[in-house]
C-alpha cells in the first residue's frame, strides 16, 4: 500500500501565503486611498485642491507599482 500524500503546506508555502495576504491587504488599502483621491480630484472646486489630489493619485499609483514589484521579486 502506498503512503498517503502529505498535502500540508510547507514552511515556505506558509511564508509565501502570508506575504501574498499582506500584499493583498496593502493593495486593498491603497485602492481605497486611490478611489478617494480621484473623487476629491474630480470634485475639487479650485485648481489648488485638484493639484494636491492629483499628487496623491500619482503617489498611490507609484506605491501600487512598488508593491507589485516587491511581490514579484519575493516570489
Amino acid at each position: 500500500m502506498m503512503p498517503a500524500a502529505d498535502n500540508r503546506p510547507s514552511a515556505a508555502d506558509d511564508e509565501t501565503g502570508e506575504l501574498g495576504l499582506l500584499f493583498h491587504r496593502l493593495n486593498n488599502q491603497l485602492g481605497i486611498i486611490l478611489a478617494n483621491a480621484e473623487l476629491l480630484e474630480a470634485k475639487s472646486a479650485d485648481e489648488m485642491g485638484r493639484a494636491r489630489a492629483a499628487q496623491v493619485v500619482a503617489s498611490v499609483l507609484d506605491a501600487m507599482t512598488t508593491a507589485r514589484e516587491l511581490r514579484l521579486r519575493l516570489r
